[in-house]
């Protein structure tokens, strides 16, 4: 059984930094690619950074500049460091994970979140 676990959310004042990390364990395939998610009160869960196998990265408009997705294939891990952050970046973030399984099928999960408060 595949899951996802988040770590790092915290209470940081505007202009800190928090550096998240999300590590799938259980895969029996190939992890092609990690993104984090985020949700705010109120608000739609939104995108915010992907990595792909190869180490190609996108980022939702807000966050470049101020933050950057890694990964460590071999560990299956994720990580979203995240610099000069505002109130608007508060909310529950979330990993999503994407495993390939050769000739069986593509499976996708989600963590459990881990919260994010950004407030003086």
């Amino acid at each position: 059984q595949v899951q996802v676990v988040e770590s790092g959310g915290d209470l940081v004042q505007p202009g800190g930094s928090l550096r998240l990390s999300c590590a799938v364990f259980g895969s029996s395939g190939t992890i092609t690619s990690m993104s984090w998610f985020r949700q705010a009160p109120g608000k739609e869960r939104e995108f915010v950074a992907r990595i792909d196998s190869r180490g190609s990265a996108d980022y939702e408009d807000s966050v470049k500049g101020r933050f950057t997705i890694s990964g460590d294939g071999a560990k299956n891990t994720a990580y979203l460091q995240m610099n000069n952050l505002k109130p608007e970046d508060t909310g529950v973030y979330y990993c999503y994970a994407v495993e390939l399984v050769p000739a069986i099928n593509t499976y996708t999960y989600w963590g459990q979140g881990t919260q994010v408060t950004v407030a003086a």
